[in-house]
């Protein structure tokens, strides 16, 4: 008989302290020399692979993987969390992104509030297109010109094929969470999917909707749901905009490598909003004549003058929420590969 399924206690993840973002064992070193650390907790036959990170502005999936490696390392290495799986964590993947990005996301905001909206737009910085780490991942094992993060942590990822990749990633702007999802994976997932539109609605959120045709690999499954994006579809997007430079950069994903290993591994990324719109994400197609609104003339006017704007429409989405939600998802991922 199969075995049932054994919820990850949320509340009590949360209320975990985090462990030291200098604790974990050195899998390598950023662009700038700062150390890059993961986690090899257990030695189940069942490996899954949770990394945060990979955008320089997205810090709610560190805090939450550095609060997740604190509650599972406190967990009794006989008991099934530790026993039956073989964890692989690097709670960040991208510690320079993280410097530059502390003069607004630090120091963190207490978990029932979210962050300021001023010293976001004044402050953020994200890598350009190509250059992030999410999609750095050699192209093959003498693949010398990849961010030196992606090649540590594709060796520290190295091994028998995967079960589930969790990638935890937020948004800037949304009008709710959004999940992706493993396109071999969508007739799978139909109970994952379920409860996590439940959790959604029991936090008194509404999931973001798109339709963006394939683009960049996006394809709408459902309300709240897309699948992921490839290095494929990224690599076409920027060539059908005449820029075959962009083009060029794209490497295969996390998604991209892990699925690359074999197995069929699960494969999921979170798209937690630092901040909610509201309307936004509801007109699906044509494109949303609210989020066009917002990105070319309501931001803007407030990133240049703070009286032109107020954005009395956006609202900072709580921390605890998100980390919230990344676990639910995280757990329904866990039911679906058991």
């Amino acid at each position: 008989m199969a075995r049932m399924h054994e919820p990850l206690p949320i509340d009590a993840i949360l209320r975990t302290p985090p462990i030291d973002a200098e604790a974990g064992g050195a899998i390598g070193a950023s662009r700038d020399g700062r150390t890059l650390r993961g986690f090899r907790i257990g030695d189940g036959a069942r490996r899954i692979s949770l990394i945060g990170g990979c955008h320089a502005d997205e810090p709610v999936g560190p805090w939450m993987l550095q609060r997740f490696v604190a509650w599972l390392l406190a967990h009794d290495p006989a008991g099934p969390w530790r026993r039956d799986r073989t964890w692989l964590i690097v709670p960040h993947a991208n510690p320079d992104g993280d410097a530059v990005n502390r003069a607004w996301a630090e120091p963190a905001p207490p978990d029932d509030a979210g962050f300021d909206l001023r010293r976001y737009v004044d402050h953020r910085v994200r890598e350009a297109p190509g250059d992030d780490v999410e999609f750095g991942f050699p192209r093959g094992d003498d693949d010398a010109g990849a961010r030196p993060e992606n090649r540590a942590i594709a060796a520290f990822l190295d091994g028998p094929p995967l079960k589930l990749h969790v990638t935890f990633h937020g948004t800037a702007f949304t009008g709710g969470p959004w999940f992706l999802i493993e396109p071999a994976w969508i007739e799978r997932t139909d109970a994952l999917r379920r409860t996590l539109a439940d959790a959604v609605a029991r936090l008194g959120y509404r999931l973001h909707d798109v339709e963006r045709g394939g683009e960049k690999g996006f394809v709408r499954i459902g309300r709240g749901f897309c699948t992921r994006p490839n290095a494929d579809a990224m690599r076409d997007h920027f060539l059908a905009l005449d820029d075959p430079d962009t083009a060029a950069r794209f490497r295969p994903s996390s998604m991209d490598w892990v699925r690359a290993r074999g197995g069929d591994p699960l494969t999921l990324v979170s798209e937690m909003p630092l901040f909610l719109v509201d309307g936004m994400g509801e007109t699906i197609v044509p494109a949303d004549p609210i989020a066009i609104d917002f990105r070319d003339a309501r931001l803007p006017a407030f990133a240049a003058d703070r009286s032109a704007a107020t954005l009395d429409a956006v609202e900072a989405m709580p921390i605890g929420d998100q980390m919230r939600l990344q676990l639910a998802m995280l757990d329904a991922g866990l039911a679906a590969v058991r």
